[in-house]
């Protein structure tokens, strides 16, 4: 039995339509169709097209494992995707040629500022220093007072502990977070309007469907760049605060 007619049979077992498949999955009914005559075309991917699956096999009351072994064997293990997959720009950066030091230029600004010492020094020395009044003293001993007796303030350094994960959905994206000893900490489909957090200790590995549905935001701080439509994967560790990547 394929996958399509697994999940077709597990369909029809539970009593459930096309239709109502795919009102519980946020799936459309042509790709539900599609996947039911094992036509994976229309998933834009293997991943996606592992997302839907194990989606459609939960609906339908059917263990999405299997399949997802099948369906690795039948096309192929998915592949990881790095940041620099993602992120690295499509032509390279050209950088600018390292300028020869101009000479002239320093030779000027060092006879400039010899100038400006000695014109100091001629005219600090021939001028008489005024006395400063009795307002001025206490106002100068008052500023020593001050500047001896402030303490300095204190810098706090506050280094995270924990990685406080928040995502929220404003489109369907399948997620998986892991650790990196292989762990699932949470596996499944996130809806729109739907908010998923969590708190660890130690490093995890977020896989993300559909980046462009969803907004992850670690420790305060946003992880998702503009214009990222294909599935990633991020690496968030803790390091005085949490570092990210694809």
């Amino acid at each position: 039995m394929t996958i399509g007619d697994a999940l077709a049979a597990g369909r029809r077992q539970a009593g459930r339509t096309v239709t109502q498949v795919s009102q519980r999955t946020c799936i459309r009914e042509t790709i539900i169709r599609s996947i039911e005559r094992d036509d994976f075309s229309g998933c834009g991917g293997d991943f996606y097209a592992r997302g839907h699956v194990r989606s459609i096999a939960t609906a339908v009351g059917v263990d999405p494992e299997p399949l997802i072994a099948e369906y690795d064997a039948t096309m192929g293990a998915p592949r990881a995707i790095s940041a620099a997959d993602v992120f690295q720009p499509v032509t390279p950066v050209r950088l600018k040629e390292r300028r020869k030091p101009n000479w002239t230029a320093a030779l000027a600004l060092a006879l400039v500022v010899a100038g400006g010492v000695f014109a100091y020094v001629h005219f600090a020395t021939h001028t008489t220093t005024a006395q400063p009044s009795n307002d001025s003293r206490v106002q100068a001993a008052n500023a020593h007072h001050q500047k001896t007796t402030a303490k300095p303030a204190k810098v706090a350094h506050h280094a995270a502990h924990r990685l406080d994960i928040k995502l929220t959905a404003t489109q369907p994206c399948w997620v998986s977070l892991t650790t990196p000893t292989g762990q699932t900490l949470f596996q499944g489909m996130v809806y729109p309007g739907q908010t998923k957090r969590w708190s660890e200790r130690h490093a995890v590995s977020l896989q993300l469907g559909n980046p462009a549905g969803v907004k992850v935001v670690v420790n305060g701080k946003n992880k998702i760049g503009r214009g990222v439509t294909q599935p990633v994967t991020l690496a968030l560790a803790l390091d005085h605060g949490t570092r990210s990547r694809s």
